[in-house]
Order: C-alpha cells, then sequence, then structure tokens
C-alpha cells in the first residue's frame, strides 16, 4: 500500500518528476513528460503496477530524510543497531535522456539493503520485456518507451520484478541510474553519477542564488519556489498545477482529477511570484507560454492546456487502478478544460498588466491579442459560467468569475493609458463599471452584509476573500469585512478555510472535501490587508506547519484525519505561501501586488 501524502519526497529534471516514499520506494513516475503514461503507478495502485524500493531489509530500521540546502537533492539516512547508510535521490537536468540517480552510502557499520524495481508503462498495465544486455545493464523495453537500469549490486528476476539484496559496509557506495528514452534509438551511455549530482547540485544552488529570500521565512519560501521551478516544462516554460494524477480531495471519494496540466488560473500567481523573488528568466519563460498557449480564436480559449499548450485533454477513467486509498475512480485527462470559466479572462489581463509593471515587455501582436479577447468577453459575461472551482453541477452567475471580467477590463484600461496603447477606453471603462454595479446589486447579501458564492444564493465561497486584493472593493469597505466575518462564521475548520459548503451547495459531485489551503492563504492576506496583522501572521505560521518535514504542501488538508490530501505538490499552495510570506515580510498588501504592482529586486528587463 502507498504511504500517505505527506510521507513522499519530489525529485525532477524540469521535464517529468518522481515522488518518493518515506520507505524509499518511487511510487509515482511519469516519462518522458509530466502527462505520459510511460509511468509507474504504484500510488494509485498496487506494487505490481510499477514500483522502485530501495530500502533497509530490517522493518525496524530509523529513517531521517532532508533536502540538501537549496537543492532538489533528497538524503534518506537508514539507522539500525549494526550500521547506518544514506541514499541520496535526484535527477539531473535533463540531457537527451532522463535519469533517476540512487547513490547509497554507507556510513556506519554495516547495513542490509534490498532493491525491487517493477517497470510498467501504460498507468501500470504493461509490462516491458526485459533482457540482461552487460553485466551490470538491464533494459525494459514496451513499444515506444525503453528503461535502462545500471546497477553495482547483483540483480535477477523474480516474477516479474527485477530484485536485489546486498550490504552495504562503512566507506562504500553503490550506484543505480534508471534512465528512460525512445525504444527505436540508441541506448545512452551510463551518466558518471559524481559528475551528475555535482551538476544537479550547482544548478539548484545557482538558481537559488539568482533570487531573493522572502524574510522572515526564507527557508519556506525558498523551498516552495524550488518546489515550482521543479513543476515547470523546461522547454516551454509551462507550469503544471501538480505533478500527479487522481489524488483524492477526500480519502475514498470521487473528486479526484488530473492535475499534470497548465491552468491559467494560476497565471498572475506564477509571475509575481517569480518577479518577488528575483526570477525573471522563469517570468519571461511564462509569459511566453500564456501568449502562445492562448493564440487563435477568442472564442476557443480554454481554462488549462497541455504543457506544450495541448488543446485536447480528454478525460476517461483507469478501470485497472484502483485509485488512492481506493479512491475510485481514477482519472486521467481534464474533462472542465472544455467549460467556460470567465475569471480566466481576468487572470490573462491581469498578468499581462502585471508584466508590463515588472518590466516584461509584451510585444504588439499580444495587445492586438488582448483585445480580441476583450471584444469576445464584452459579449459573454452575462453568462453563467463553471467557476473557479469549475463544478460539474449546472453553470451559474458566480459572483467571482463577474469580478475577474471586471479585472479584465480594469487592466486593460490601466496598460491603454499607462503605455499610451490604441484601444476604446471609453468603451470598456462602461462596460467595466456597469460590471462593478451589477456585481454590487446582484452578488451582494444586503441582509446578511457579505457578498455570495453566485447571484441570488445564500451560499459562501472563499473566493470572496480575493475581492480586495484585485482591488475591486478596498479592504476598509463594509462589504468586505462582513464578507470576511461571515466567511469566518461558515467556511472555516479547525481555523481552516474551505472553498465553499460541498454539504450545501449542488456541484454535481458528492459532498465531502478537505480544507483547499491557497483560501486559508487568501484569509491570511485578507487580516493583513485589514490590519489584523497578528492574525494574518498567525493563521500562515499554522500553514506553514501543515507542510511535511520536507516543506511540501498537498492542495487541500483533512482537519479530522489530519492528512494532506488532494494532488501534491501542489503549485497553487506554493503559489500562495510565497505570496503571503512577501505580503506579510515586506508589509505589502496583496491589493498593491496585484493592482499596483511595486516589484522588490530587478525594475527593468526587456523580454
Amino acid at each position: 500500500m502507498p504511504g500517505r501524502i505527506e510521507d513522499y519526497a519530489l525529485i525532477g529534471d524540469l521535464e517529468t518528476a518522481a515522488l518518493i516514499g518515506r520507505d524509499g520506494s518511487i511510487d509515482w513516475l511519469c516519462w518522458p513528460r509530466f502527462d505520459s503514461d510511460a509511468c509507474f503507478a504504484a500510488l494509485l495502485g498496487t506494487p505490481e503496477h510499477g514500483r522502485w524500493r530501495l530500502g533497509a531489509v530490517d522493518a525496524n530500521v530509523k529513517v531521517s530524510r532532508r533536502y540538501r540546502d537549496n537543492t532538489l537533492i533528497l538524503e534518506t539516512r537508514l539507522e539500525s543497531e549494526t550500521g547506518a547508510a544514506t541514499i541520496i535521490d535526484f535527477m539531473p537536468p535533463r540531457g537527451k535522456a532522463s535519469d533517476i540517480i540512487r547513490l547509497v552510502n554507507g556510513e556506519r557499520g554495516k547495513i542490509d539493503l534490498c532493491t525491487e524495481l517493477v517497470i510498467r508503462f501504460g498507468y501500470g498495465a504493461v509490462v516491458p520485456w526485459v533482457t540482461h544486455s552487460e553485466r551490470d545493464t538491464w533494459q525494459a523495453i514496451a513499444g515506444p518507451d525503453m528503461l535502462l537500469l545500471h546497477a553495482d549490486v547483483d540483480m535477477k528476476g523474480e516474477n516479474l520484478k527485477s530484485v536485489g539484496r546486498f550490504t552495504i559496509k562503512q566507506g562504500e557506495r553503490v550506484s543505480f541510474v534508471l534512465t528512460h528514452c525512445q525504444s527505436h534509438l540508441a541506448p545512452p551511455n551510463k551518466p558518471d553519477v559524481d559528475c551528475a549530482l555535482a551538476d544537479t547540485e550547482h544548478f539548484w544552488r545557482e538558481w537559488v542564488a539568482k533570487g531573493q529570500q522572502a524574510q522572515p521565512w526564507p527557508d519556506a519560501a525558498t523551498r516552495s519556489l524550488i518546489t515550482l521551478r521543479a513543476l515547470i516544462y523546461g522547454p516551454t516554460g509551462g507550469i503544471v498545477a501538480a505533478p500527479t494524477a487522481s489524488l483524492p480531495e477526500q480519502v475514498a471519494g470521487v473528486r479526484n482529477w488530473d492535475y499534470r496540466y497548465c491552468w491559467l488560473r494560476d497565471a498572475t500567481l506564477t509571475l509575481l511570484a517569480f518577479m518577488n523573488a528575483g526570477h525573471f528568466d522563469e517570468a519571461v519563460a511564462w509569459r511566453e507560454w500564456l501568449l502562445r498557449a492562448i493564440a487563435g480564436s477568442p472564442n476557443q480559449l480554454q481554462i488549462m492546456y497541455g504543457i506544450a499548450g495541448e488543446r485536447r485533454l480528454t478525460e476517461w477513467e483507469v478501470p485497472w487502478l484502483p485509485g488512492y486509498e481506493n479512491s475510485a475512480p481514477v482519472r486521467i485527462g481534464n474533462a472542465a478544460h472544455s467549460q467556460l470559466q470567465l475569471d480566466v479572462f481576468g487572470e490573462i489581463m491581469d498578468v499581462l498588466h502585471q508584466a508590463r509593471k515588472g518590466g516584461i515587455a509584451t510585444l504588439e501582436t499580444g495587445w492586438n491579442l488582448q483585445c480580441e479577447l476583450l471584444a469576445y468577453l464584452a459579449t459573454i459575461w452575462e453568462q453563467p459560467d463553471y467557476g473557479i472551482w469549475e463544478v460539474r453541477g449546472p453553470p451559474l452567475h458566480f459572483t467571482h468569475s463577474k469580478i475577474m471580467a471586471w479585472v479584465a477590463f480594469d487592466r486593460a484600461i490601466k496598460d491603454a493609458r499607462d503605455y499610451q496603447l490604441d484601444a476604446p477606453i471609453d468603451e470598456w471603462r462602461a462596460l467595466r463599471d456597469r460590471i462593478h454595479r451589477q456585481v454590487c446589486e446582484r452578488g451582494f447579501d444586503s441582509r446578511r452584509n457579505c457578498f455570495v458564492q453566485s447571484y441570488g444564493s445564500k451560499h459562501l465561497d472563499a473566493s470572496l476573500l480575493l475581492i480586495s486584493q484585485l482591488g475591486f472593493l478596498p479592504a476598509d469597505d463594509p462589504r468586505v469585512q462582513g464578507t470576511v466575518r461571515a466567511i469566518e462564521e461558515r467556511l472555516l475548520r479547525d481555523g481552516f478555510v474551505q472553498r465553499y459548503d460541498t454539504e450545501a451547495t449542488d456541484d454535481g459531485l458528492p459532498p465531502g472535501e478537505g480544507v483547499f489551503l491557497p483560501c486559508s492563504f487568501w484569509l491570511a492576506d485578507a487580516y493583513a490587508m485589514c490590519g489584523r496583522l497578528d492574525e494574518a501572521q498567525a493563521l500562515f505560521e499554522r500553514l506553514l506547519a501543515l507542510s511535511n518535514d520536507l516543506g511540501l504542501l498537498a492542495e487541500e488538508y483533512d482537519p479530522v484525519t489530519k492528512r494532506l490530501v488532494g494532488n501534491f505538490p501542489q503549485a497553487f499552495s506554493h503559489l500562495s505561501l510565497v505570496a503571503t510570506a512577501c505580503n506579510l515580510a515586506h508589509a505589502k498588501k496583496p491589493a498593491e501586488q496585484r493592482s499596483e504592482a511595486r516589484m522588490s529586486g530587478r525594475q527593468r528587463i526587456r523580454a
């Protein structure tokens, strides 16, 4: 059985990623890209669906782990009465092939270890043909995929597995290299493991050094930024929401989605996170990915795309996988890509506005595309949509969606004014003001003094915490403060924030999920904007305490079982952590971040 979600660590090579359990097993791995089906899938099934375990024979061995400072190199220390050893796991920045390197160093005495490699492609369905090509090399092929295993220990085939047992003594080292490549090409040479380790350590530390640390939480912010960098698909600049698929929002529940895609909704937070931390190359790459992905007819705009901008993300269910802790169905692909979600128009305009304010130039063709998108938005903004939470029930007039339509026109007006861009500013201004009036009239419950989830609804929604961040109303507006109070009264669970009340809202799915971690960061931001700084800092530190021992966060947290739930690690959670750390550390309010974009660090660059 797989471990708890918080038991896993992340390694990656900027094109793919693997999750390594506390027991030394790799239970989830996609090759050669984040969304490939050439993967290990024990996390969603059983060891027979693909895994690679490397650990002690003695089940009572003491295990501790850490990342090397400012890197994505994982060190797991195994200690018993007879000895101790350290397993070093990493993926070098990708060259022609993708490698997982596992080094075992003997530290004290001697310790008995075992390794068990179960290679499965096609989400655990395809058993490859394995041959022993050289003394220390095994080759596994199935269709287009080939894996090469180079091992310093004797291994043998056993029940469709490759297994080995060995003893590591003080001063000794054993290495394993697992390489993915295309089966029709000549196998690549085994990498020099010492050079690969040095190169990997240098890459990550040099990257971290380019940025700026957010005080007074540099460790948490830096670890989040490293995690986000690992979720960027290097060749294109797209950032996946998570490297995993179908990890449940409630164990044994059905809210299980594939998050290995790029959401436009994350666009502004992604750009701000990297620009505020001084990582402008990543900000430029993300902006360029965004412009390429959304290019085309405005009426075909999607809310998410593949890592290279792919549009066809057809959702299907995997019947042979039981799901994480029997949380079925296992879904691959994401049907929400075809939904109408009006808020993404606001995110696009906001991120391009922030890019200009931060000194990242946008070509004239980018402005022309923006104008076409706004012309289309003007014709559809009054339609119901599926909202920020991508409900699988009927579309509604979600208040947050309408606010984001307001954001779209607001940011475009500012850009046209500040950068002398050709635009129908008077027309946009009239439409912006009309949207504002409508939201305040139809999205606000005057009896309860709070904004509501959708027009005419009595339900609340955590996305309403963003009203002031987005500059729609000031934080001291009584309607904003009343909304914060209402959310505190109705959506808090153990001090953390639910997205909305799934027990009361018909979203087309059975009720029940954890608290959504980004929403709790939003509440901390709202506290800060309202002048409740002590409460903001206290909530932020409680959220930091939810991360696992390596500083990683999932999408949600179950306050009943005290477990992380949802896909892992989750970019949205780490983006929100970085944003709140910057807001609190620099005493800079979120609305200033998103409305005025007063950036720290380098002020001007040109793409």
